[in-house]
This record gives C-alpha cells, structure tokens and sequence, in this order.
C-alpha cells in the first residue's frame, strides 16, 4: 500500500531538518518543544509536490476558484497548488499572496495576484498555532469581496488556532496534527 501524501510529508519534514526538538520561541507568542518550519517542506520538490497534491484535491471538492495564504510560509504551497491545478486538467485555480501590510507604491495592494470579487477561495499556511496569519489572510480575502470556503495547513499545531478557526464558522483541515507532547502525526483527513 503506497504512504499517503500526509505521511510521505511527515516523513520528509524529519528527514529535512524541517522539523526540530528543543526549546523554540513561536511567532505566534510562547514557547514550544518542538519547531516546525514547512518552507523546508514545500521548497523541495518533493514535499511540494505532495503539500500541492494533497490541497488542490480538497481545493477541487470544495469548488475554489483561488488559493491564497500570507506571505512568507504560503508562497510555496500557492505557487505550487496554482501550477499544479493546470498541470493536472488545464482548470486553473490561481494563486494570491497576501502581504503582511499594503504596498507603499505602485498598486498599494496587500494582495498579489489574480484577484476576482467574489471567488471562492482556499486558505492555506504551513502552520497553524494560533491561526493569526491565516486570520490576517481571511480577513483580506474576504475584505476584497471573496468567500472563504476552506482554511489548510500542513501542521495544526493544536495551539487553539484549529478550534478558533471553527468556532468563527471556517472548515478548517490540516495534514499533520501535534499533540501536546510535540508528537506528529497524519490526521487521516486530507
């Protein structure tokens, strides 16, 4: 039986040094035992590919016409969803960088790319402790006119970002998921 893109990632975030124990500040405020950082992951090729495959598959179900994901955990995982929706059957699902703050020239967007009001969008990020970026990316998806149909991300770090994301009326999946020990594992859901 071939390992599922869940576990072929998890498998390479350990392998790649992507993820580490020890003592870790978090972005997102506090400590951890353990660290985790998907760029490693989704800037292999091979993680890409099976980070992509797995998220354009949930993309497809849910009927988004866009990923989008903050800027700069998301970049590789919407590059790679976008190339590889047209890869797959020429039915593109574009991708949107959403910038921590709005351009002081040109355009002056916070979000980069092919925006159309009222797409149905995917959310994504690498990681998922308190959900803030993936908040900050809802709330400028949803603030240019689009519907937010899922949130992802490759690690939920059961941080009460997951929860919060739910409780706020988002579907919210994730790859891998940690429990309170720092131990990973494949949540069966993607």
């Amino acid at each position: 039986m071939a390992d599922t893109d869940a576990e072929i990632v998890l498998e390479l975030a350990k392998e790649s040094g992507a993820l580490m124990f020890g003592e870790f500040r978090l972005s997102a405020g506090g400590t951890s035992s353990y660290y985790f950082d998907g760029r490693i992951v989704t800037l292999d090729p091979k993680g890409g590919h099976h980070v992509a495959r797995a998220f354009l598959r949930v993309a497809r179900e849910c009927g988004a016409a866009a990923i989008a994901g903050p800027t700069l955990g998301a970049d590789p995982i919407v590059a790679a969803v976008s190339v590889m929706s047209y890869q797959d059957d020429g039915a593109r699902i574009p991708g949107l960088i959403v910038r921590k703050d709005a351009k002081e020239h040109g355009g002056r967007r916070t979000i980069e790319g092919p925006l159309t009001p009222g797409a149905r969008v995917v959310v994504v990020d690498d990681a998922c402790s308190t959900a803030g970026s993936l908040f900050h990316a809802i709330e400028a998806v949803e603030g240019a006119g689009c519907e937010v149909v899922k949130a992802l991300a490759i690690l939920d770090r059961r941080q009460g970002g997951s929860d919060e994301l739910r409780r706020r009326g988002y579907d919210f999946c994730a790859l891998l998921e940690a429990d309170a020990d720092g131990n990973i594992r494949p949540t069966g859901r993607l």
